[in-house]
C-alpha cells in the first residue's frame, strides 16, 4: 500500500516536470490528425445530441510559425516575441557630449578655467589656476603643418601693416589760466573790465602707422622680422619684430585743440573804479561773449600743446603707446599666431626729426 502511494507521488512529480518544459507544451498542442471526443475525424465537431456542426475559424498561420501579431498558441492566443534592446536616449546624448568635449577640449578648458577663476575671485579666494589659451581645434599647431621661412612670414606681416588705414591718436588734457580784458573810455574817464578763467584744454597727437610703400622698402631698414625658432613637435615657433615709424605729429593748428567748457570757470574779476560802477559794468561786461572767450582759450591751448614741455611730452608718450598697442595687438601678433608662431619681442623705434 505504501509502495503504491510512493509510486503515484513519483509519477506526479515526473508529470509536473515534463509539462513545464516548452517543448512538451508545444507537443501537447492539438495536431491536424488528433481526434478528441466531440470532434469527428473529418474535423467536424458534434454536439451532445450527436448532431454535426461546422468547425470554428482556425487561427492564422504563416510558414515561419508567426502571425502578424506574434506566434499563436494552441487556442489562438498571441504570444509576444523577443523584444529588441534599444539604447536609452540619455546614453546617446552623453556619448555625443563627450565626443564634442574631446574635440573642443581646448576651448572648453579655457572657458571653464575663466569661469572658475571669476567665481573664486568673487568669493574672495585667491587660487593660482593653470593658464589655458582659448583656441579652436583647427587652430591647433601641428608639427610640420605651419613650418615656414623668414622670407614667407615677413611679407605676410608687412602686408597686414600696409593695410592700416587710420592713424594712432595720443590724447592729453591740461589746465591753464588766461585773462580776458576789455577797456573803453567813457568821456574823460577810462573804463576797463577784466576776468581770469581756469580752462581745460584737450589736444591730440597723431602717428602715421602706414607711411607708404617707400617707407617699408627693404633698403630703408624700417621693418625687420626674425624667426628665432620654427614650429616643431607640436610646439609653436618664436619670432621678433622691430619697426621704425615717423615721430608723433603734434597739433598743427588751433582747430586740433578743444576746450572743455564744463570744468572751465572764472576765478577772478576786476574792473575800474574811475567811473561809478554801473556805467562801466553795464557798458563792458556784455562783451564777454562765450565765442570770444572760447577762441582766446583755444589759441592759448594750441600754443601750450606745441611749446609747453609738460603738455607736449604727455602727448608724445600717449601717441607712442597707442601706436605700439594698435600695431602689435591688431596686426602683427594675430598674423604670426596664424602661422604657428609666438611673438617674443615687438619693438617700435621712432625716426629722427627731419
Amino acid at each position: 500500500m505504501k509502495v503504491g502511494r510512493v509510486v503515484r507521488f513519483l509519477l506526479f512529480l515526473l508529470g509536473m516536470i515534463t509539462t513545464s518544459r516548452p517543448g512538451q507544451r508545444q507537443a501537447a498542442w492539438p495536431r491536424a490528425d488528433d481526434w478528441y471526443p466531440g470532434l469527428s475525424p473529418s474535423g467536424q465537431s458534434t454536439d451532445p445530441a450527436g448532431r454535426t456542426t461546422l468547425p470554428g475559424p482556425l487561427p492564422s498561420w504563416s510558414p515561419a510559425g508567426n502571425s502578424s501579431t506574434g506566434p499563436q498558441g494552441p487556442r489562438g492566443t498571441s504570444q509576444p516575441g523577443p523584444r529588441r534592446r534599444r539604447v536609452p536616449p540619455w546614453v546617446r546624448w552623453t556619448a555625443l557630449l563627450v565626443l564634442l568635449g574631446l574635440i573642443f577640449r581646448r576651448a572648453v578648458a579655457s572657458v571653464v578655467l575663466v569661469a572658475l577663476s571669476a567665481a573664486l575671485h568673487l568669493v574672495g579666494i585667491n587660487v593660482h589656476l593653470p593658464s589655458v589659451r582659448f583656441g579652436w581645434p583647427w587652430q591647433t599647431i601641428r608639427a610640420g603643418a605651419t613650418a615656414t621661412t623668414n622670407t614667407d612670414l615677413g611679407p605676410w606681416v608687412l602686408q597686414k601693416i600696409e593695410g592700416i588705414s587710420r592713424p594712432a591718436l595720443g590724447q592729453a588734457n591740461f589746465n591753464f589760466y588766461f585773462t580776458h580784458k576789455v577797456s573803453r573810455s567813457i568821456g574823460p574817464w577810462p573804463c576797463w573790465y577784466a576776468s581770469t578763467f581756469d580752462a581745460v584744454g584737450h589736444a591730440s597727437a597723431t602717428v602715421d602707422l602706414n607711411p607708404g610703400p617707400a617707407w617699408w622698402a627693404p633698403a630703408s631698414g624700417h621693418y625687420r622680422l626674425q624667426v628665432v625658432s620654427r614650429p616643431e613637435g607640436g610646439k609653436p615657433g618664436h619670432v621678433t619684430v622691430v619697426m621704425v615709424l615717423p615721430r608723433p605729429q603734434l597739433p598743427r593748428s588751433a582747430h586740433d585743440v578743444t576746450i572743455d567748457n564744463i570744468p572751465s570757470r572764472p576765478i577772478d574779476t576786476q574792473h575800474s573804479w574811475t567811473y561809478p560802477g554801473f556805467g562801466c559794468g553795464a557798458l563792458l561786461r556784455p562783451q564777454f561773449q562765450q565765442s570770444v572767450l572760447y577762441a582766446q582759450a583755444q589759441q592759448i591751448a594750441f600754443y601750450k600743446s606745441v611749446h609747453a614741455p609738460q603738455v607736449t611730452g604727455a602727448l608724445i608718450r600717449s601717441a607712442e603707446a597707442e601706436a605700439t598697442q594698435t600695431i602689435r595687438d591688431s596686426f602683427v601678433q594675430p598674423t604670426v599666431n596664424a602661422f604657428g608662431y609666438l611673438l617674443d619681442q615687438f619693438i617700435i623705434r621712432w625716426a629722427a626729426a627731419p
